[in-house]
């Protein structure tokens, strides 16, 4: 070919395309362009659509390709003295030039060309910048880097720019834009990193977390991670410190290409969730008043939440055996990098071509990819070379790999969806407000009714009283009144009768008896005037009397009319009650159908899950968890989905705080039920920090502590197993002195289940660095030795996982200084046990014994303890022994590194 040619045979006759760093442009699906890409031509395209997508159908956005030339390093200033640049860079017209000699080259056309002095931030703003910008609106994203080994991709990406600020990579700089532009009070921001390391995926933020699988949605074809950590991410000090973790366990080596050369592909995957706002409002179906929809449609309208991905692909670095020096073990990472990206670059080659098969299922890192390729994200791909002429072959297959990426088109859409948890949310706390209005004015109603009685009541006596009083003073009145009329006219009558007597006597002695008699007739008239005259008066005061007895009379006919005016009050407020009394028992009704619902639900769970434990592997951390497990057949998975959907949508229409007030419900089998529906919903990890808040840890220890039922306790531990797997949640249960429950369920249970899931919390809390003291004095190491005596596998398997993250801790602060006595272990009488199983026939329990050898041998304290108990032997076991290299080299790091070892070793004059 001759000198100025272009790879793709066509010489260039469109003007570039020259778009900034801040815009990205998708070119439209002409037919020319499908031509053009189908016959492998590489033609430039100056049509381009809007950054964000509004249809549901989605745009075609090409995948955009950047070169970035890395600087001569030290070793090939001397070695290539002599000889030109077999690269050349034309950064303006966006070109490069490929030398053969020194009289052809072959040119190559780029979105983005990078020459060696371009700063980071420069790569970031031309890369990555215009993908971030993508995933804050709402769609999918993928950075990723791809070269030969030692060609700077991990420095372009990873690098944390801990001394120099300038030096920060692109995921420091991606995560500062996407933090400056989320809300933490309305948006979240999640993390999970892990690495592909010879076909296998292994979680970076935790390093035992290996193996995990990969689950794509049947429907929608989405590829997704769920067994791995995801940690929420609140500000950039604590993502740094998340990179210097991941970091820290990815794997490396030596290689001639390059002294700290990437042995696994690293991926990190940044998911946003934003809550969108006020963009629906009017829409149709929605009555509009006045260009403004009503304030209870607003309230009753759920919000929109978009979620986007941003995935960005650190993959290691192509190389050739013979320039590499790899051998041994890293000659064998080094096939299966290969391996993965000769998949990669098939897969590229068949959506560049239009193939109707692409074979995404060759590799793991195929299949993670599926979507950045062909798929619905927005990608961009930054392709690192170096300058020497030694590696021209490896710098052409770099360039002709992003000149097929370049051809490679996606449908980008928008990710929308209505939030109707939060608007159940709100409607429970709507609900719980009328709730309590309506309880509060019935209250207020029944209160008035008995003051309205009571006043009336209170009336009525008084007046009855009064009437009684005035009617008995009056009787007493005239009854004395009388009586003293009697008595007055007896006394002038005796008086009258004696006078009489003594004028009759005195007229028969004297003669004058005619004149006498005369002379007293007077008399006589005048008393019988006076006694006329008191009758008159009697009879006035009888007729007062008679008369204030009537107004009395006509007194009380009108208190009793207005009594029976106060009874047809009552009358009617006891019509009202009644109606209310009706309503309640609507509601009454309405909570007894979502109780039973409830119920069976819970029911469904519970069938669910023994299918579950029939069908699985045996190897699950407990019933609760194999609800979640990830290796179950395409049967029993679609049952245990089905079950989830159920629980949710149980979750979002009751609430979670109906849910744990029926645990202290008085019915056992109401009890049994919604415990289930916790241990189901705490199996989420999205659920748990829902469940601590509203108080359901409390509620679950109070079940352990106080319930006697076999089966409350065994999934009431499960759930609490659950919850501990969060430190914050491990410190709450330590606090409400949830390892003395833990220990005192222990001692108390025989079903191996239960003992599983006791076995299973005790382990989480051992993990803990800040609580192990505490731990050990409430007797948590003794609870996991005791345990031992029921020799189920999965019990065991338990024990010896919490034993050893408890060395695995006391390792850790025993390296950082901060621990200088003899293990706990050993001093609760641990290691025999330990010793005794660690070449056990079951897996899981040799592997985390092997672990715990390994971490009490690193503290030299324990070195003798260890060797009068034989445990020296089976550290040189799993140093030649163990299937996993991992434990096999840490025993054999810790082996050389103890000088109380190599002694003994020595002395029995054994190699390690």
């Amino acid at each position: 070919m001759a000198s100025g040619s272009y790879r793709n045979g066509t010489p260039k006759t469109t003007k570039l395309d020259r778009t900034t760093s801040s815009t990205y442009t998708t070119p439209k699906p002409t037919a020319k362009s499908r031509v053009a890409a189908g016959g492998g031509a590489n033609v430039r395209r100056s049509s381009a659509v809007p950054l964000i997508a509004k249809d549901d159908a989605g745009v075609p956005g090409r995948v955009r390709v950047a070169v970035r030339l890395r600087p001569q390093n030290s070793e090939e200033l001397v070695a290539d003295a002599d000889f030109a640049d077999c690269v050349e860079l034309q950064s303006e017209l966006k070109r490069l030039k490929l030398r053969k000699n020194n009289w052809e080259s072959e040119t190559y056309e780029f979105d983005e060309v990078l020459t060696e002095s371009a700063s980071q931030k420069r790569v970031y703003e031309v890369v990555a910048k215009p993908v971030v910008e993508s995933v804050l609106e709402g769609y999918n994203g993928t950075v990723m880097a791809y070269g030969q080994t030692g060609t700077g991709k991990t420095f372009t990406l990873g690098k944390l720019g801990e001394d120099n600020i300038a030096a920060r990579g692109i995921m420091v700089r991606a995560m500062e834009d996407i933090l400056s532009d989320t809300s933490p009070s309305i948006d979240s921001v999640s993390v999970s990193y892990f690495q592909l390391y010879m076909e296998t995926i292994q979680d970076l933020l935790c390093p035992g977390n290996d193996n995990i699988a990969i689950v794509e949605d049947p429907k929608s074809g989405d590829v997704s991670i769920p067994a791995a950590t995801v940690v929420e991410i609140r500000d950039q000090r604590s993502f740094l410190e998340l990179l210097r973790i991941g970091e820290a366990h990815r794997f490396a080596a030596n290689t001639k290409l390059n002294t700290e050369s990437s042995r696994s592909h690293a991926i990190l995957m940044v998911h946003v969730k934003r809550c969108i706002k006020g963009r629906h409002d009017g829409e149709e179906g929605f009555p509009v008043e006045n260009g403004q929809a009503p304030s209870m449609v607003k309230s009753f309208r759920p919000p929109i939440v978009r979620k986007s991905k941003l995935v960005i692909v650190d993959l290691a670095g192509s190389e050739r055996i013979d320039k590499s020096g790899s051998e041994g073990h890293t000659l064998e990472e080094a096939k299966s990098i290969n391996l993965s990206l000769t998949a990669l670059g098939k897969c590229i080659n068949a959506l560049a071509e239009n193939s109707a098969h692409v074979p995404f299922r060759d590799s793991k890192l195929t299949r993670l990819l599926r979507d950045s390729f062909g798929g619905t994200a927005r990608t961009s791909l930054v392709v690192t070379i170096g300058p020497s002429p030694r590696h021209r072959g490896e710098t052409s297959s770099t360039i002709m790999f992003g000149q097929r990426a370049m051809k490679v088109e996606n449908m980008v859409k928008l990710k929308e969806e209505f939030d109707y948890k939060s608007l159940c949310r709100r409607l429970d706390v709507e609900l719980d407000k009328l709730f309590s209005e309506n309880e509060r004015q019935q209250k207020d109603f029944e209160d008035e009714i008995e003051r309205v009685k009571a006043e009336a009541q209170n009336r009525i006596s008084e007046v009855e009283r009064k009437y009684m009083i005035s009617l008995e003073n009056e009787r007493l009145k005239y009854q004395q009144d009388y009586m003293d009329s009697i008595k007055k006219l007896e006394e002038k009558w005796m008086i009258n009768q004696q006078i009489g007597n003594n004028e009759r006597s005195w007229a028969g002695n004297h003669e004058g008896f005619m004149d006498g008699g005369e002379a007293s007739v007077p008399s006589t008239s005048d008393s019988m005037n006076d006694d006329k005259q008191l009758v008159k008066t009697e009879k006035l005061l009888r007729q007062s009397s008679e008369d204030e007895v009537s107004s009395l009379r006509s007194q009380v006919a009108q208190w009793k009319r207005l009594e029976a005016a106060a009874n047809a009050e009552i009358v009617k407020l006891n019509k009202k009650l009644e109606s209310e009394a009706h309503q309640k028992e609507k509601l009454e009704e309405e909570i007894n159908i979502l109780k039973n619902r409830l119920l069976q639900l819970s029911f469904e769970a519970d069938e669910t899950r023994r299918s579950l434990d029939r069908g699985g592997s045996g190897k699950a951390f407990s019933g609760i968890d194999t609800f979640m497990s990830q290796a179950r057949s395409s049967q029993i998975r679609d049952s245990a989905n089905g079950q989830k959907a159920s629980i949710a949508k149980l979750f979002e229409q009751v609430g979670l705080q109906k849910i744990l007030s029926l645990l202290e419900s008085e019915d056992a089998d109401v009890r049994i039920h919604a415990v289930k529906v916790v241990a189901n919903l705490a199996a989420e990890e999205a659920n748990q920090e829902k469940i601590v808040e509203a108080g359901g840890l409390s509620s679950l220890l109070i079940l352990l502590r106080s319930s006697e039922d076999e089966t409350i306790r065994r999934v009431a531990a499960g759930a609490i197993a659950n919850l501990a797997m969060n430190e914050t949640n491990q410190e709450l249960v330590m606090v409400q002195d949830g390892i003395s429950l833990l220990s005192m369920t222990a001692a108390d249970a025989e079903d191996p289940q239960t003992l599983r899931m006791v076995a299973g919390a005790i382990a989480n809390l051992c993990g803990n660095d800040r609580l192990q003291t505490r731990l050990r004095a409430e007797g948590g190491i003794k609870a996991l030795l005791g345990m031992v005596r029921c020799g189920h596998p999965d019990v065991l398997a338990q024990v010896a996982r919490g034993i050893a993250n408890f060395a695995k801790c006391e390792s850790r602060a025993s390296t950082q200084g901060n621990n200088t006595g003899r293990s706990l272990l050993i001093e609760d009488g641990a290691l025999p046990w330990i010793v005794k199983n660690a070449n056990n026939e079951a897996s899981p329990i040799r592997r985390h014994i092997e672990l715990a050898l390994c971490h009490l041998a690193q503290h030299e304290v324990n070195a003798k303890d260890m060797i009068n108990e034989g445990a020296l032997w089976e550290l040189v076991r799993i140093s030649r022994d163990c299937s996993r290299e991992d434990i096999r080299m840490l025993a054999h790091k810790t082996l050389t590194a103890s000088p109380k070892f190599q002694a003994e070793l020595r002395r029995l004059r054994i190699e390690c």
